[in-house]
């Protein structure tokens, strides 16, 4: 697959050219899942969270499906499911063009295949993706976010790319979870993580749209703190209640990361692969040792 992006004067889909590193920002050189991943991000600016790795484990897809993620940031997210699970069709869609273009350089670097990074708002998404032939028909199987949260009125951040990756108006949350009830086929997943301070207004959202049976995880920096960002997954069409999982502790008293989190983070397992298949007995994170 080819990246595309909206061109502003003319509104028409574009291929873009092939990215270079001396086009961008400064960047610095990383890695993912311990290693088996090569990963450029940008010096200033947004840096990439653990919020998309573990995205990416807790999404339940098979080899086949059809992946979205919206706001994909320079690819990491998409970058650890494609090392989970192979031959999948993957789209993210970033609306900063520096970072999507940070995002292709990633892709081509790790020899990711049907892979495309689309320029622009992902609340435009019907529309521009109606105007690219090779996926205009999609129903997507999956879609995973970690939509921005920072109220318009809150402070700037000095750093624009990524003062525009978290600032969020009123309705943006409403008008994302909207478009990704319109992308998905139905019974097919949408994977987030956002504050647990707005975890009621997420669920009410999603249930507005058909997008139930909710599975909340909750993400314990340490063993007895609060958990400031939960996991959800829910499908299109489903009925059941929401229900809350075991959560995830991320760090041991010393800072390191606690086996269950090495396991995802480092080793790239899964996170409660068994989903919506096995709902009285779910395969979770591994205990600490």
């Amino acid at each position: 697959m080819q990246p595309y992006e909206r061109r502003s004067g003319d509104g028409q889909v574009v291929r873009p050219a092939t990215p270079s590193l001396s086009d961008l920002p400064e960047t610095t050189n990383g890695t993912l899942l311990g290693g088996r991943i090569a990963y450029h991000q940008f010096r200033q600016g947004y840096r990439t969270g653990l919020e998309p790795v573990l995205m990416a484990a807790l999404i339940p897809a098979r080899p086949g499906n059809r992946v979205l993620e919206a706001g994909c940031g320079a690819g990491a997210g998409l970058l650890c499911l494609s090392a989970r699970v192979e031959n999948l069709m993957l789209t993210g869609f970033e609306i900063d063009p520096a970072t999507a273009a940070l995002a292709r350089i990633n892709l081509v670097l790790n020899a990711s295949k049907d892979t495309q990074i689309v320029t622009g708002d992902i609340c435009n998404a019907g529309q521009i993706l109606n105007d690219t032939p090779e996926i205009s028909s999609f129903r997507f199987d999956h879609i995973f976010a970690n939509p921005p949260w920072h109220r318009e009125d809150a402070t700037a951040s000095p750093e624009p790319r990524r003062d525009k990756a978290r600032r969020a108006r009123k309705d943006t949350l409403h008008r994302w979870i909207s478009t990704f009830a319109s992308l998905l086929r139905e019974k097919g997943s949408l994977t987030m993580a956002i504050p647990s301070t707005r975890l009621a207004e997420t669920l009410a959202a999603c249930e507005k749209v058909r997008i139930g049976s909710a599975e909340i995880i909750p993400l314990w920096p340490h063993e007895g703190e609060e958990a400031r960002i939960v996991l959800i997954r829910a499908r299109r069409g489903g009925q059941a209640g929401s229900r809350i999982l075991p959560g995830l502790v991320l760090h041991k008293d010393d800072g390191s990361f606690t086996p269950a989190a090495e396991a995802i983070l480092r080793n790239g397992q899964p996170l409660y692969s068994e989903s919506f298949r096995s709902p009285r007995r779910v395969s979770g994170p591994q205990k600490d040792l």
